[in-house]
């Protein structure tokens, strides 16, 4: 008898990707392979579900085919605390996946084609272990261009992207992670994958529109918080490091177009107050392996 391969559900949301400046396209595609369905979840900025940016048919016109599946939402005005409104996103594409497992990818996010088999055997491992309720990856955090990625306990360097479906898994909170409806931790495995993150490598003025829109997901949109600043700025911060290795394939086109003139190696390095107990701490981290303080939306397995 034949053995049944699981299904594999890839899942997404996005609004306005054409104007914040969003791999997403690149993103679907870079999971594509390995799913037998993707659903995709477009945000609109009106109940009728007519104003967007061109996101949505952008994507139709370069998504086609039956693995496709496009869902249309209204993105409330009124949730703007503690990013709600992008687990919701993220849990009305959730919900119409339909396969054993689920694997999730945000708009800036990207997987590398060498790190594909790796996701299907974790897979594999999750069908032998029914106490394995999803799959850890590493985070690549890219910032101020792709040759330049950062490191530091400031910044997550895991995460679940693959969750098993029918168990009652959620989007937790701003969407960084995924926890049970009761909010308690899921088992997960860590696998070598990584998850290369662009979300912070995009030209200076994209990222100014980026930085005040996301700002009204968890402050709300009357907040005076950026009245008088300067746009955003790219700065040297505590935790760069140059990126020698290669960037996924699908990626090629968008790096292209996307390249930053700025060297931020080259720049002083800016001195907050934080800097000397992250240096403490990623020199730990650096002679152990273990990072203090980290925290975990998971509770790790083998």
């Amino acid at each position: 008898m034949l053995e049944k391969k699981p299904k594999i559900s890839g899942f997404t949301f996005i609004k306005n990707g054409l104007t914040l400046g969003y791999p997403i396209l690149e993103s679907v595609l870079s999971i594509e392979s390995i799913c037998d369905e993707v659903i995709i979840n477009v945000g609109f900025d009106d109940p009728a579900l007519q104003k967007d940016d061109g996101t949505y048919a952008y994507l139709r016109e370069n998504l086609k085919g039956d693995k496709y599946k496009f869902v249309t939402s209204w993105w409330d005005p009124s949730i703007t605390k503690d990013g709600l409104i992008l687990s919701q996103q993220t849990n009305i594409a959730l919900s119409q996946c339909t396969g054993d497992y689920c694997q999730y990818i945000q708009g800036d996010e990207c997987i590398h084609e060498d790190d594909l088999q790796a996701i299907l055997n974790g897979v594999s491992d999750m069908e032998k272990n029914p106490e394995i309720d999803g799959l850890i990856f590493n985070y690549m955090h890219f910032y101020g261009n792709v040759d330049t990625y950062k490191y530091t306990r400031s910044l997550y360097r895991r995460e679940v992207r693959l969750i098993r479906n029918h168990k009652g898994i959620q989007s937790w909170r701003d969407a960084q992670g995924f926890r049970y409806t009761d909010g308690s931790k899921i088992k997960a495995k860590l696998i070598s994958a990584r998850i290369f993150h662009y979300g912070w490598a995009r030209a200076q003025q994209v990222m100014s529109k980026k930085v005040k829109v996301f700002d009204t997901f968890y402050h709300g949109h009357d907040n005076k918080r950026h009245e008088g600043k300067p746009d955003f700025q790219y700065e040297r911060n505590w935790g760069l490091r140059k990126f020698k290795k290669t960037h996924p394939k699908v990626m090629k086109n968008w790096i292209e177009k996307n390249k930053n003139p700025v060297d931020l190696m080259a720049l002083p390095l800016t001195w907050d107050w934080n800097v000397p107990g992250l240096m403490f701490s990623d020199a730990i981290e650096a002679m152990t392996g273990y990072r203090l303080g980290e925290f975990k939306n998971y509770k790790r397995c083998h």
